[in-house]
């Protein structure tokens, strides 16, 4: 690996976990326990039943971070048990690693490999490569891996039609599932809530957005159903926001709603996001719920990171 002396890398680890504020609450404990990395940022969805937290620091920490976070989740979530909105393969679901300072794609790359392995020889969880880490053109695409889920790899790799993890057993572990790690750009989590409870159109405005069916360069979405708000929502990854702005996504979704008779209720962006991508137009428009520039910002919460 072949990064300067101020080399600084980000880790968003997903977690199948909303709902039990003390599991949330150990998972992050476990990487903060670990010298050098800073947590940047821990939010929780009780529909999707998931958490995504956001660390930073030099690759080492990081990457020991992520492990035990990886091995604390599979202590503490039972996929068995486990039910939610959002589709998911393991109690740690996804681990990118983010090149911020210093460190280039190829050395993210590395890390998640070296995670990747170490994850599947000591936790005996079987682990798949993604995005820039995929080892096949093939398996660049989480949902690609992830397809229905943990129930769905669990049974195709019983059955031998499901594909064979990059490192680990050829089978789910029992109650961890698989996970998948990679290294990619930063990607900006987005839901925007309608103002109906029809999931169908949830669902219709999703695949008019997403890349994969002819729609907007970057966007991965998805339909949901209704959960506490009352609100269907097209929940969203915009994976390279240079291709498709979040501002260009609110108006798409706005002007699809509106030719059903429906209005956007609010919109929220789960995690940080740099500040560039909200430059060049007015966020407010977007009608953000519960958004707070210091503390989702990337740029200030690094900051705050580098002043400690």
């Amino acid at each position: 690996m072949t990064t300067t002396k101020d080399a600084l890398v980000e880790c968003v680890p997903n977690f199948s976990e909303g709902r039990r504020p003390e599991v949330v609450h150990e998972i992050v404990a476990a990487i903060e326990r670990v010298r050098g990395v800073a947590l940047l940022d821990a939010e929780s969805d009780p529909d999707h039943n998931r958490s995504v937290v956001t660390f930073a620091g030099p690759p080492d920490p990081v990457a020991e971070a992520a492990f035990q976070a990886a091995g604390k989740a599979l202590e503490l979530i039972d996929l068995t048990r486990h039910s939610g909105a959002h589709p998911r393969m393991g109690a740690t679901d996804v681990v990118p690693f983010v090149p911020i300072r210093g460190v280039e794609i190829a050395d993210c790359v590395e890390l998640a490999a070296r995670v990747g392995r170490r994850i599947a020889e000591e936790l005996a969880i079987p682990v798949y490569l993604y995005e820039s880490a995929a080892t096949s053109p093939e398996r660049r695409s989480l949902p690609k891996i992830r397809g229905a889920g943990f129930e769905a790899v669990r049974d195709g790799l019983a059955k031998g039609t499901a594909p064979r993890p990059d490192f680990g057993p050829d089978r789910v572990h029992p109650t961890a599932g698989a996970v998948a790690i990679g290294a990619r750009f930063f990607l900006i989590a987005y839901n925007v809530y309608l103002a109906t409870d029809s999931t169908a159109l949830a669902k219709r405005i999703a695949r008019k957005l997403r890349e994969s069916d002819g729609g907007l360069p970057a966007v991965k979405a998805l339909g949901i159903a209704p959960g506490t708000t009352g609100c269907a929502q097209v929940t969203m990854n915009l994976t390279d926001y240079r291709k498709t702005s979040i501002f260009r996504v609110f108006d798409e979704i706005w002007n699809l709603a509106e030719a059903d008779g429906v209005r956007i209720a609010f919109s929220e962006i789960v995690g940080l996001v740099p500040a560039h991508a909200l430059a060049g137009d007015d966020p407010e428009r977007l009608i953000l719920r519960g958004f707070t520039p210091a503390t989702q910002v990337l740029e200030r919460k690094l900051e705050g990171m580098q002043q400690r």
